[in-house]
């Protein structure tokens, strides 16, 4: 550690999750001297990936931590499986990946043509996300009498999926739904791919629940009210999810598909999600002459009074700097220290302008025996085979947690990975499932929500069971004024209240948001943030991750090398 307390460190950045691990990315060919610590022994933050084992060892972290962290309530569950199942059974532990962060990523997100221009897209591989899926039952809002109690029976029997009408095709050929709901699905598609718009609609409606600008507008029912929720990927209840926020989703969702093939519109990272582009990021960022550290992290920070706005060489010394005493007594000085507020709790005095509100998701993980090849179908002809694909059931087809009602609900979201994702064995397949609810019972909801969930697959010769779980709460600071996947929009600057005359000090980066796609916003606050640390450079510093190859590399070469 010796060599961590001579050098005096350009940029300190405290954490390994995607946010952090992007502006390493971005500094990888600046020529700073770049520190990068985790506390963690492993890379990926909250954006993580585990193997079994290293899921349960992370388990007991989490529930036996001293400090602040995002995560609460964390259990994983070996299900005992009957004698007589023919399913596969449970692999081996680094048979699986399992992420805490399986996001979506649209073709239209300003990430990918930075993975491209930056030159990391060449150790990644991303697969598509298939068909969208919709639970249709309404046999949980029955019961009471014993006639409704005898209806809510019968109609169990007819708990099916419906594939989502994501685009103009496949409105024109879902043959369910009625000429006039075609002319009216066809008019709600057309405004939301129209960008030039929606400033009109906003103005105007913006304030209006989604749902009811729906009916009212384009006379739409409640059974096709719920598909264009789901699109929208709103982790709050429909009434709650305004025209201002649901347009724009909607908009994204249907101007990605075709860009990278026909029929879908959003790719995930294999072996592990987020995680995979977090390390793919790093080690970018040691070939540039960073410096990492796992294991270790901040015990304090202390910043003396601010030196001059332009310094001379002699008016900053070392004395001048931060001093940032480590986990384990080091100390090292650095001109700026970056995180999240995750990674930086207690540190700093500076919070957003907004008020700020907690929104609590609770995450459920299962590995199942099933590979559920009717849920990845191509989406359409001369398209890649899917390795991912969404379900939704909406509010009113499961029963909510005591004491609560129908409108309090939001949806519940399951994205399914196959093996082909490499996170689980061949045969098998994994289901991340999330709702942003606040409830004592809620855990055991989702895991009920699952079940029935798996009931509903079609084609299954044998009934799929749940090898594991992995169940846990997390918790993420959003403005009040903003839906809960808001939260990076609110942000997006993230130095916005920094004095740009500033040379030293702490930079704030932000955790990514509930929604279950990647917002583009996380790179605009990353940019935000390497444009105030590399200031001093001017014009000199070239381009946001615009790379070119390194010299004496060719691309095979490079790729090794990282």
């Amino acid at each position: 550690m010796d060599s961590l307390k001579d050098t005096v460190w350009d940029v300190l950045i405290s954490g390994t999750g995607l946010p952090q691990s992007l502006l390493a990315l971005a500094l990888s060919r600046s020529g700073k001297r770049v520190l990068h610590l985790d506390p963690n022994d492993y890379y990926g933050g909250a954006e993580a990936a585990f193997s079994l084992q290293e899921a349960t060892d992370w388990v007991g972290q989490v529930n036996l931590a001293s400090k602040p962290t995002p995560f609460s309530a964390a259990s994983i569950t070996q299900h005992r499986i009957d004698e007589g199942s023919l399913g596969p059974r449970l692999g081996f532990s680094r048979a699986y990946s399992i992420s805490l962060s399986p996001h979506l990523i649209y073709a239209r997100s300003n990430l990918v043509p930075a993975l491209v221009s930056s030159k990391v897209y060449r150790q990644l591989e991303f697969l598509a996300v298939g068909s969208w899926w919709i639970y249709d039952a309404k046999e949980e809002r029955q019961g009471g009498s014993p006639e409704e109690e005898e209806a809510s029976t019968i109609l169990q029997d007819q708990k099916i999926l419906r594939k989502i009408p994501g685009s103009r095709e496949d409105v024109f050929a879902d043959k369910s739904i009625d000429l006039r709901s075609t002319r009216s699905l066809m008019k709600v598609l057309k405004l939301t791919a129209d960008a030039g718009a929606h400033s009109t609609i906003i103005s105007e409606s913006g304030d209006q629940s989604w749902p009811d600008f729906l009916a009212s507008r384009y006379k739409i029912d409640s059974k096709l009210q719920a598909p264009l929720q789901a699109l929208t990927l709103s982790p709050a209840p429909p009434s709650r999810t305004s025209v201002s926020y649901a347009i724009p989703q909607m908009h994204r969702h249907l101007t990605s598909i075709g860009i990278f093939g026909p029929g879908f519109g959003a790719v995930v990272p294999k072996w592990g999600g987020l995680a995979e582009i977090a390390q793919v990021a790093c080690r970018a960022g040691a070939v540039g002459g960073g410096v990492y550290v796992l294991k270790k992290g901040i015990e304090s920070i202390d910043i003396p009074v601010q030196p001059p706005a332009s310094p001379t060489t002699a008016e900053m010394t070392d004395h001048l700097l931060p001093t940032i005493k480590l986990e384990g007594g080091d100390e090292v000085k650095a001109r700026w220290i970056i995180g999240t507020p995750s990674t930086l709790h207690g540190f700093s005095d500076e919070i957003p302008k907004q008020q700020m509100t907690s929104v609590e998701v609770t995450h459920i993980t299962a590995i199942i025996s099933s590979a559920l090849t009717s849920l990845f179908p191509p989406p359409a002809e001369g398209s890649p085979p899917p390795a991912s694909t969404v379900a939704v059931l909406p509010p009113g087809t499961i029963r909510p947690p005591q004491s609560l009602s129908f409108a309090d609900m939001p949806s519940i979201y399951l994205i399914i990975h196959s093996s082909d994702t490499g996170e689980c064995p061949e045969g098998q397949s994994i289901i991340y499932a999330s709702i942003a609810l606040s409830h004592p019972s809620v855990s055991q909801f989702l895991s009920s929500a699952i079940e029935t969930f798996l009931s509903a697959v079609p084609g299954e010769a044998i009934s799929p069971d749940i090898l594991c779980t992995l169940a846990y709460k997390q918790h993420y600071s959003v403005p009040s004024s903003s839906p809960p996947s808001n939260t990076q929009k609110a942000h997006a600057g993230g130095v916005a209240d920094h004095d740009s005359s500033q040379c030293c000090g702490i930079l704030h980066l932000y955790d990514l948001s509930p929604s279950l796609a990647l917002e583009d916003d996380v790179l605009k606050n990353v940019r935000a943030v390497w444009e105030h640390a590399t200031a001093d450079e001017g014009n000199s510093r070239g381009a946001f991750m615009q790379f070119e190859d390194r010299v004496g590399f060719g691309s095979e070469d490079d790729e090794d090398a990282q």
